[in-house]
């Protein structure tokens, strides 16, 4: 039985960065779920970067079904975890339940893939106090407030913990995560 991944996310995350990694790591041979704060049609977000515009965009991107809420997880049947940005890890921050989750996978030192604003659910658990990250540049201070070495680049490995700025570093972010991964769960 492949070993299997969890994706946190909720409405409001950006398409490619929950999509992308779901379809990844499928085609990896791992079995992927997505959990949110309920089991329902999420609807994601497109985030762009378009002349003129200080920052990004925000477009209705694609919809895709919750496999469980967050209620529900058991992070022990978990090898690792993926968390998306978008505009979803602002208010996912505040979910008890979602905590609990993030905080069993940093105790356990279980693999850890964060890109864009997700570092913001790290954050909030306190799980990068003295490390290494990166995210989605205008978050520099909050990393910074939450104890992190803020490096304004593609991909930064921190142990287990592997994280990006945005979707445009996909190709770097899913590499170096799943050479973290195949090392502490490899596909059997």
């Amino acid at each position: 039985m492949p070993a299997k991944i969890l994706i946190v996310t909720g409405d409001a995350a950006e398409s490619l960065e929950v999509l992308y990694p779901y379809q990844r790591l499928r085609e990896e041979g791992y079995d992927v779920h997505i959990a949110a704060p309920t089991r329902k049609t999420l609807r994601f977000v497109v985030h762009d970067f378009e002349p003129g515009f200080d920052t990004y965009t925000e477009k209705p991107g694609y919809t895709w079904p919750a496999d469980l809420p967050f209620a529900e997880v058991d992070p022990g049947q978990y090898a690792a975890l993926v968390i998306p940005g978008g505009r979803a890890p602002e208010y996912l921050r505040n979910d008890p339940e979602l905590r609990k989750i993030l905080k069993a996978f940093f105790d356990a030192d279980k693999p850890v893939a964060q890109i864009c604003h997700g570092p913001l659910l790290t954050a909030a658990v306190d799980s990068l106090s003295g490390r290494r990250v990166t995210a989605y540049p205008a978050l520099e201070l909050d990393m910074q407030a939450a104890g992190a070495h803020f490096e304004d680049t593609e991909t930064v490995v921190d142990g287990t913990l592997v994280s990006a700025r945005a979707w445009p570093d996909h190709p770097t972010w899913m590499r170096e995560f799943l050479t973290v991964l195949r090392a502490k769960a490899p596909v059997t």
